[in-house]
């Protein structure tokens, strides 16, 4: 932090705040300890709960100095789409500090327990994504060992899959549609073993898969899925129906059925409101709120996808 003595301000390429919590209509849990930065209302965020990591959007909003800084129990990992500073510096225990000026497309990786801290004057407005992991969460595979793993530092760094994976997550914590925390959590998954393979600096070693799903637990999960259409599922859940870890079920799962658990669940959406759109005494809104879409516009969007035409368009080629 700066002294009070210090025009100057604070900066990096992590931002998010403790502004008031945003409503995204997923399951609310306590937040963690997340990246601190003053003045406080220099940015606003768009944050996104699900099993054993948080994750905020943070964009900054006025052309000013600032500060921040995060220790916390949680691994943090900060994907900066734009960042570009006039001045500033960064500093993250256990490295030398940084003072580069452009940090587009960077991560920083702060583990649990490290401190973080800098300060910076902007040059662009700038808009970063941070995930808060827990270690101890159990979205989370045993045999990953993610808790024992005694992560290094890294401060302003790229890694092309790393990258692509987060952002695939930043898209679902902004994302409107129905359906987002299933796909999240997968997502999640590979974001960890792909934290591994950049920590140990060598591809992650990949648990042994012995072929699909047996017969027995193929049914039990598609009879599950079916009974809960219109309800979100966790991986964690349907992982538990077969004794599976969720990363062992996800990857028996798709050899199974030839596509990921939250598609599998949205096509079973579809080919329910197809069904139900043959009876003309139900308005595609009662369809969609039945099916679990809060807003007829999700619906829409989610059924153009699958079948290239929306609700209506469809109903109307069945007379």
């Amino acid at each position: 932090m700066l002294s009070d003595g210090d025009t100057t301000a604070s900066s990096q390429i992590s931002i998010p705040q403790i502004l008031p919590p945003p409503t995204t209509g997923l399951e609310q849990t306590a937040a963690p300890q997340v990246v601190d930065f003053y003045p406080p209302e220099i940015a606003r965020r768009h944050l996104m709960v699900w099993n054993g990591m948080h994750a905020d959007t943070v964009q900054v909003i006025r052309h000013e100095p600032f500060e921040f800084s995060y220790r916390g129990p949680h691994h943090l990992l900060i994907a900066a789409e734009r960042v570009e500073r006039l001045n500033g510096e960064t500093s993250l225990e256990g490295l030398p500090k940084s003072a580069a000026r452009t940090l587009n497309r960077k991560m920083t990786f702060v583990p649990a327990g490290r401190e973080l801290q800098g300060w910076q004057t902007p040059r662009t407005l700038a808009r970063i994504t941070c995930f808060y992991i827990n270690p101890l969460a159990p979205l989370l595979d045993p045999q990953l060992g993610f808790s024992k793993v005694e992560f290094k530092p890294q401060l302003h760094f790229f890694d092309q899959d790393l990258w692509e994976t987060a952002m695939k997550l930043r898209a679902q914590v902004e994302s409107s549609e129905s359906g987002r925390r299933p796909y999240a959590e997968a997502l999640s998954l590979v974001l960890l073993h792909e934290l591994l393979r950049v920590n140990n600096g060598s591809a992650a070693p990949e648990p042994v898969v012995y072929g699909g799903l047996a017969t027995w637990q193929q049914k039990r999960v598609a009879d599950y899925i079916e009974e809960h259409l219109s309800e979100e599922i966790s991986l964690s859940t349907l992982a538990s129906l077969v004794n599976l870890s969720p990363y062992h079920f996800s990857r028996a799962f798709r050899q199974s059925f030839a596509m990921p658990p939250h598609r599998y669940h949205i096509s079973r959406r579809i080919d329910r409101a197809k069904c139900m759109l043959t009876n003309v005494a139900l308005s595609v809104t009662e369809i969609g709120q039945k099916l679990g879409f809060s807003e007829s516009s999700a619906f829409a969007s989610t059924f153009r996808k699958f079948t290239k035409t929306t609700p209506s368009e469809f109903r109307r080629s069945l007379r």
